[in-house]
C-alpha cells in the first residue's frame, strides 16, 4: 500500500515541488494550504490524479485528516520579508499554533513529521559559515523577529514532542532556495532581480551589495528533504548550497543573463537586521544523508530565467 503524506503549504513554491516528488515516488499526497501566499496554479496539474487530494485549510486552526498518515511535512508559512512583515501575526501563528496542531495530529496518527525550519534561525550570524550547533544572533523584537522566532519556537516544540512523546521528527534548516514557481513579487532577491531585469528596471541592491547569500536550486533541496525524512536522524540539518555570492555580484550575473540594456543596479538603504552573510556548512548533510547539491548556480538560474520569461510580462498581482 502506498504511503500517505500530508504536505502543508502545498500550493507554495516548495510545497508544490514536494507534492510532485512524493507523487513521483508512488505516495498518496494530501495537500493543505489556506492560499494566503500559495497559488493554486502551482498544483492544478495534480488535481486530475487519484494520488492527490487538496484541503483548503489554515493549519493554525484544528487540523483533521481522515485515515492513516505515514508522513507529515510542515511547509506552511509566509517565507519572504514582504509577506511576513505584512502578515506578522499569521506568520507567528502558523509557526506556533500550526506546528502544535500538526504535532498533535502526528502523535494521534503515529506519523513521522518533518518541519521546514530556516537559516533565519541563525539571524545576523556571528559564525560563518553556519553550522547546526550555532545558536544564532536573532533580534526577537525586530521586524524579522516574527519569522525568525516563529521558526525557532517551531524547532523547540518539535524537539519537545520528540523527547517527551517519542514522536518521530525531522528538522531541516533551509538556506536560500530558488527555481520555477517562485512568486514574482514575493520580495526575495532572486525573483525581484529577474523581474526587474526582464522589465528593464533598476535591480534593487540594498546597502553596498557586499552582503552575501548562498542559493540552492529547488531540485537539490527537495532531494535533501526526501533523504532527511527517510533517515533516522532527528537533530537539525542544514540543506543549502555553500556556493556563496555577494548580492552585487549576483545582480551582475542576472543582468548578464537577461541582457536587457535598460536594466541597471540601483542602491537603497539596508533594511533593519538584514543578515550580512549567509552560507551553510553542509558537512552534516554529507555525512548523515550522503547529500550535496548537484545543480550549479548558473544552470539553476538558466532554468529559473526560462520560467520568469513566461510569467513576468503577464503577471500583475501574483
Amino acid at each position: 500500500m502506498s504511503k500517505r503524506v500530508l504536505i502543508t503549504g502545498a500550493a507554495g513554491f516548495l510545497g508544490s515541488h514536494l507534492s510532485d516528488r512524493f507523487i513521483k515516488e508512488g505516495c498518496h499526497v494530501i495537500g493543505m494550504d489556506n492560499l494566503l501566499t500559495g497559488d493554486i496554479k502551482n498544483i492544478e496539474h495534480l488535481f486530475p490524479l487519484k494520488q492527490f487530494e487538496f484541503y483548503h485549510h489554515d493549519v493554525s486552526k484544528y487540523v483533521h485528516v481522515p485515515g492513516e498518515l505515514d508522513y507529515i511535512l510542515h511547509f506552511a508559512s509566509p517565507a519572504s520579508p514582504i509577506d511576513y512583515l505584512k502578515m506578522p501575526i499569521q506568520t507567528m501563528k502558523v509557526g506556533s499554533l500550526g506546528t502544535h496542531n500538526l504535532l498533535g495530529l502526528a502523535k494521534a496518527k503515529n506519523s513521522r513529521m518533518l518541519i521546514a525550519s530556516t537559516s533565519e534561525v541563525y539571524g545576523d550570524p556571528l559564525v560563518h559559515p553556519q553550522t547546526e550547533d550555532y545558536w544564532g544572533n536573532v533580534n526577537p523584537i525586530g521586524p524579522r523577529g516574527v519569522y525568525d522566532e516563529a521558526k525557532r519556537f517551531q524547532e523547540a516544540i518539535t524537539m519537545a514532542y520528540h523527547t517527551y512523546h517519542g514522536l518521530e521528527t525531522r528538522i531541516i534548516r533551509i538556506f536560500n532556495t530558488y527555481g520555477p514557481r517562485m512568486r514574482v513579487n514575493d520580495g526575495r532577491v532572486l525573483p525581484a532581480f529577474f523581474a526587474q531585469a526582464i522589465r528593464g528596471e533598476g535591480l534593487t541592491v540594498f546597502g553596498d551589495g557586499s552582503q552575501t547569500r548562498s542559493f540552492c536550486y529547488v531540485d537539490d533541496l527537495v532531494e535533501g528533504i526526501y533523504r532527511l525524512l527517510l533517515s533516522d536522524y532527528s537533530q537539525p540539518v542544514n540543506i543549502g548550497n555553500p556556493d556563496e555570492v555577494s548580492i552585487l555580484d549576483f545582480a551582475q550575473e542576472v543582468l548578464d543573463m537577461v541582457g536587457n540594456p535598460d536594466a541597471h543596479v540601483i542602491n537603497k538603504p539596508l533594511p533593519t537586521d538584514d543578515p550580512k552573510v549567509r552560507r551553510p556548512n553542509i558537512s552534516l548533510a554529507k555525512e548523515v544523508l550522503g547529500w550535496e547539491p548537484k545543480v550549479s548556480r548558473h544552470e539553476g538560474m538558466l532554468r529559473t530565467y526560462e520560467y520568469f520569461k513566461k510569467v513576468v510580462p503577464t503577471t500583475v498581482n501574483n
